[in-house]
């Protein structure tokens, strides 16, 4: 779960890369931060029903687009602990088997057909759904389809039932569905799509595949975005080697499962660990000793810290602003097609990771918002005023909340508005212009090549 990663930077800015125990019952939030606290919001365990703020407006107003980005869903570690087993999950699909959703045994079956789909190059060779009995590295588990079968129920009572925003007679041209090439998100997609769309049909399934995991497309090519990134790593190292707590929990644990520090803080623990804390199974014991719940709390607060710190660096956030510029783009230019008055691409899902939510979020301005849990979701919703058509407002939210005055854009305008949303416009300067003046540019080319002030 490094907010970024730390090898080699290529050329898009980012790297290529049973005994129970009991899990706290949390049911309130804590008043200090609480690293156990957190990564249980990070596991998102489908539980009771959500609450979320999407689809609110005033009654003359009309949805007329809504775009969705969201994080794959929980996943098997990345990186395993050297020397120790690997956490016994099972990724096959049990309908019977908890977390499950009413919709998991026909979702099942329907992904089985999928040949009539177009899919981009190698998604097509991607399985539809995950069916190990050990899960892969990587791999979406029973619980990441369940988030995500939840997350389009959610988003179809919403926006199918109550605002109408697609007809059931619904066609290929009025989706714009893009995902990146690893089956995690892959499945994640498909599985919101499945209980989101009035009636699911692989024929109009057009998948795109989007090989960055920022989204750049055909604009990936930014110096300084790199040269941010790079900064932003040492900022990271620099804040990790002067953690001493830290550092006794890695000598610790590498001492209990035989290994140099070096190789066991390489290994990325955190993954690993969080797989073990999300699905409720023990950390890994050798004949030395086992992992525990003091080891994981020291390493998470850590990254806690570092998240904090690296709001008020501003390194990432100069980072964030050339990364999603891209992505951000490709938004507006679609929002402001569709007020205009095209019927095209009125729905849109981005699937993608916790690499790809994160700078869009900082972008933004949003800094408030948690590190992006598995099924995270933001949401871009265009209204359009019924008694002034012509005038066309965004609301943005995060995983359900509103969090469109918490942007960097919207922030003031809040102050002077009758309306729970902010113009169009607004978003569109933002990202047209606004974006830049931090870099004394005036595009984002520019932008690329010139150190900030």
């Amino acid at each position: 779960v490094h907010l970024i990663p730390v090898n080699p930077v290529r050329e898009d800015g980012l790297n290529p890369k049973s005994r129970k125990r009991i899990m706290p019952d949390l049911l309130t939030e804590p008043p200090a931060i609480d690293p156990v606290y957190e990564a249980h919001v990070y596991c998102n365990i489908p539980t009771v029903a959500e609450r979320s703020m999407e689809g609110h407006a005033p009654h003359y107003f009309k949805l007329v687009s809504v775009q969705v980005l969201i994080r794959h869903g929980d996943r098997y570690p990345l990186y395993a602990i050297p020397k120790t087993k690997r956490p016994d999950i099972d990724c096959m699909l049990v309908p019977s088997r908890k977390p499950s959703h009413p919709q998991l045994e026909a979702f099942i079956k329907h992904m089985s057909k999928g040949s009539a789909a177009q899919m981009d190059g190698s998604l097509s060779s991607l399985p539809r759904f995950p069916s190990h009995s050990l899960c892969e590295m990587g791999e979406l588990t029973q619980t990441g389809v369940v988030q995500h079968l939840r997350n389009g129920q959610l988003l179809r009572e919403i926006y199918i039932n109550k605002h109408k925003l697609l007809p059931g007679d619904w066609t290929a041209k009025q989706l714009y569905l893009e995902t990146t090439g690893k089956s995690r998100t892959l499945q994640s997609a498909l599985a919101l799509l499945y209980t989101f769309l009035p009636d699911f049909d692989w024929k109009k399934i057009n998948m795109r595949h989007q090989w960055s995991t920022i989204f750049c497309s055909g604009s990936c090519d930014c110096p300084m975005r790199n040269h941010y990134l790079e900064e932003e790593q040492r900022r990271q190292y620099s804040l990790r080697v002067k953690n001493g707590d830290l550092e006794k929990i890695y000598v610790d644990m590498a001492k209990i499962v035989g290994i140099p520090t070096r190789q066991l803080r390489a290994s990325n623990p955190i993954d690993s660990l969080l797989c073990y804390f999300c699905h409720n199974v023990s950390f890994p014991c050798t004949k030395t000793g086992c992992i525990g719940m003091e080891h994981f709390r020291v390493i998470k607060k850590h990254q806690l810290e570092d998240e904090r710190e690296r709001q008020e660096k501003k390194l990432y956030f100069l980072y964030a602003l050339l990364a999603t510029h891209p992505l951000l783009n490709q938004t507006v230019n679609r929002l402001q097609r569709i007020a205009e008055g095209k019927k095209e691409e009125v729905f849109v899902l981005y699937s993608a990771h916790d690499v790809t939510l994160s700078p869009v979020l900082s972008a933004l301005g949003i800094t408030e918002a948690r590190f992006p849990r598995f099924a995270a979701r933001l949401v871009f919703e265009l209204w359009q005023d019924g008694k002034r058509p012509k005038e066309h407002f965004i609301r943005i939210l995060y995983n359900g909340a509103d969090v469109t005055f918490q942007t960097s854009f919207c922030k003031d305008h809040y102050k002077r508005s009758s309306k729970p949303m902010c113009p169009l416009e607004k978003f569109v300067n933002f990202v047209k212009r606004d974006m830049f003046l931090i870099f004394n540019s005036t595009s984002y080319y520019d932008a690329c090549r010139r150190r900030a002030l």
